[in-house]
């Protein structure tokens, strides 16, 4: 079976509500008909004709504030023939609202068991809890930022589920995919927030100021790691006044560093580094012990002059890479401020404590672990659009499919048909990948009598 879309654009909304009401109705009176020998009403009629439904659930991680999506990309799916149900309250951190998605003309649904028990889609930023796992039906489709590199016993769960399970930090990094990249929308709004975060904990100014009580020389501060979010950091930190120094292993960023205003920190490289220094999608590897040496002699010299430091430095599936060891925390100016972007991997600042502030030798550490959280309303924003684009990725004329022959879709993907099906996902387990069925149309479960308690907007 395959739910198909059907594409509405009426000028307002109480015509477009009918006008999906009545198309739908034609489509299915026209499909039973067929079926039925010319009638068109079944017994047992076949749930061919149901529209699919996208459920969004609440997030249930400590401290998650995000939603899978605003009520703005929910009414789009809508529009293009799609039943979306919203648990109830599952936007409220991100300022979200029942009325907003119910306005939109999404269904909200009071609790997670109802949501399940009726989803095709389920569209969720984070892991599931063992419970929701629980609560997935077999052949549900699930999208999220699943992290299984570094918990790939929830893929084995979900496999052993039968869930489809494609995950949005495993999407390639390539061309067509960057409007699906939620690494990179969820770093931008980290990097941003790393620098409020650090001018805020300042015992100074940010920028360099001349006054009638003198001169203010502007803070100093050192970004490590000059990916999406460090380069996001170092623009941030300049547009606030602060003077800016930044390292990264791999050194074809330097251009875009200097073009924020910032300094590149330049380890001396040889020929061999330069070429393992990144992976073919652009991600930063791990380097050679002699190379940490050498890098960890020019943080050294220019920690102790920092008022601040960000460190953003992470390997996909790997604990964080230690960049500044205690020993040039002690060197730093009491009262200075850092910032670990990667404390939820093990931090790349010895003395983290994931999701916790501390301060060690007089130096603030901050090792938040969701910082996109911190700022839910442009966090969820471009996550929703991120997921959007994917949804509509994985229609094939009109049907939903798991195509394995296309790149995106097969690097996505983790589980299918009761298999790891994720080449890096089954490595961390031990296990060898099952080898997808290609072009595989996704199998959604049997349709569940809508529960009673449904909230549905009239």
């Amino acid at each position: 079976m395959t739910y198909r879309f059907t594409s509405l654009a009426p000028t307002s909304r109480p015509f477009a509500l009918a006008g999906r009401l009545l198309h739908s109705e034609f489509r299915t009176a026209s499909r039973r008909s067929t079926r039925c020998g010319g009638s068109s009403v079944c017994a047992n009629p076949s749930d061919e004709t149901s529209p699919m439904k996208i459920a969004v659930p609440r997030e249930t991680a400590d401290g998650e504030t995000r939603v899978a999506l605003t009520p703005q990309i929910a009414g789009q799916l809508v529009a293009d023939g799609v039943e979306v149900l919203v648990q109830a309250g599952a936007g409220e951190a991100s300022s979200n609202t029942d009325e907003a998605y119910r306005e939109a003309g999404a269904t909200i649904v009071p609790d997670a068991p109802a949501l399940y028990g009726q989803a095709n889609v389920v569209l969720r930023v984070g892991r599931p809890s063992e419970e929701e796992v629980e609560m997935l039906r077999e052949g549900t489709v699930l999208i999220g930022t699943l992290g299984t590199l570094s918990k790939p016993e929830l893929a084995q769960k979900l496999a052993e589920h039968g869930v489809t399970a494609i995950s949005m930090d495993a999407i390639p990094r390539i061309t067509r995919a960057q409007s699906m990249d939620t690494l990179s929308s969820q770093a931008t709004v980290g990097g941003y927030k790393a620098v409020l975060i650090a001018a805020e904990r300042l015992p100074k100014f940010m920028p360099l100021l001349t006054t009638a009580a003198g001169t203010v020389r502007p803070a100093r501060g050192i970004v490590m790691g000059a990916g999406v979010a460090g380069l996001m950091a170092i623009g941030t930190a300049r547009r606030l006044g602060a003077v800016v120094e930044a390292t990264d292993v791999r050194p074809v960023v330097k251009e875009q560093v200097q073009s924020l205003g910032g300094t590149f920190l330049e380890v001396e490289m040889t020929d061999e580094e330069k070429a393992k220094a990144e992976t073919a999608g652009g991600y930063a590897t791990e380097m050679s012990d002699d190379y940490k040496r050498r890098q960890a002699e020019l943080i050294a010299e220019r920690v102790k002059e920092a008022d601040f430091v960000i460190t953003t430095a992470l390997i996909l599936g790997r604990p964080a890479p230690r960049l500044v060891t205690d020993e040039m925390v002690k060197s730093m100016k009491p009262g200075s401020v850092i910032v670990d972007m990667a404390a939820e991997m093990g931090g790349n600042v010895e003395g983290t404590e994931p999701g916790k502030e501390i301060v060690r030798h007089g130096v603030k550490i901050i090792g938040l672990t969701n910082l996109p959280a911190t700022m839910p309303g442009s966090a969820t924003q471009m996550y929703a659009k991120n997921i959007q684009t994917l949804v509509k990725h994985l229609l094939a004329d009109g049907e939903l499919k798991i195509d394995f022959d296309d790149e995106i879709t097969r690097g996505a993907t983790i589980t299918h048909g009761g298999k790891v099906v994720h080449e890096a996902t089954a490595k961390a387990l031990g296990i060898e990948v099952a080898p997808p069925r290609p072009n595989a149309p996704a199998d959604p479960p049997a349709d569940a009598p809508a529960s009673p308690t449904t909230d549905k907007d009239s």
